[in-house]
């Protein structure tokens, strides 16, 4: 038998390294624009402690929220700021704060919140939402210090208020705070629950419970600022809080979840409301 004719070799090819495209990395933590307009205008006016002692004070005295500023009974006491003040203070006082660790500390709690937040409502809505939070902050601080003459300032009731708002939807599957969280934007989207039905999730019941209690036996955050002593506003930090989980869906632009679907968008990996 004729035997089969010889192929020629052939060149082995050369080995090429695999490649993989691997899926873009979202950052740990990335600021939409309207809160870090909000960083940006707190530290701005922080600035305010390089001036001189007595301008300085005389801006704590203007712009931070002063009880006894409504106090009728006094009338020869001379507030500077004057009828105007009474108006303004309602949200100018979260704009100050006493100090560094002060303004740290809330930004620090606004990263996380205040992003889903602000990426949620839009820069119209965010701002409106932290003044308006600001305002029932130091409506609750007046009521229970009537005739208080010490300053209150510092950002925490929006600060709680932008927490009460954002456990709204934070434990719905895919959003910021949920075991399958989505990208950021996604996240910031996710329906909300009912009022009702969100205060029947152990999941927030668990939150607010840890949150009252902390501030409650703690009170870290909004500040009453006088000659002698610094102490803690707790009481404004519950209204900014309350307003934030009440009028939450005031401000809400993502379409509210469905009685009937609530329960299935709202799990997580753990199956549960």
């Amino acid at each position: 038998m004729d035997s089969p004719p010889n192929s020629p070799p052939q060149d082995p090819q050369p080995d090429l390294p695999a490649v993989t495209e691997e899926a873009p990395r979202e950052p740990i933590l990335t600021l939409p624009l309207a809160l870090t307009a909000y960083i940006l205008l707190l530290a701005v006016i922080h600035l305010r402690v390089l001036l001189p002692p007595e301008l300085e004070n005389w801006t704590i005295d203007v712009f931070g929220f002063i009880p006894q500023r409504y106090d009728s009974s006094l009338l020869n006491l001379q507030i500077p700021g004057g009828a105007g003040a009474k108006v303004w203070s309602f949200v100018t006082y979260s704009l100050l704060h006493a100090n560094l660790t002060h303004i740290g500390f809330n930004v620090l709690w606004l990263l996380p919140f205040g992003s889903a937040l602000a990426r949620r409502f839009g820069a119209v809505r965010f701002f409106l939402f932290m003044a308006v939070t600001a305002a029932a902050g130091a409506l609750a601080h007046l009521v229970t210090h009537e005739h208080a003459m010490a300053p209150m300032i510092g950002a925490s009731a929006s600060v709680s208020g932008a927490m009460a708002a954002a456990i709204r939807f934070a434990f719905g599957r895919g959003s910021f705070l949920s075991f399958t969280r989505s990208d950021a934007d996604t996240a910031a989207k996710v329906p909300a629950l009912p009022l009702l039905r969100a205060l029947r999730d152990g999941r927030v019941l668990g939150f607010l419970a840890v949150w009252f209690g902390v501030n409650i036996i703690f009170g870290v955050g909004a500040i009453g600022v006088d000659a002698e002593t610094t102490s803690v506003a707790w009481q404004a930090h519950i209204g900014g809080f309350l307003a934030g989980l009440l009028l939450f869906a005031l401000f809400d632009p993502v379409p509210r979840v469905r009685s009937d679907a609530a329960d299935a968008s709202s799990q997580d990996v753990s199956d549960r409301i």
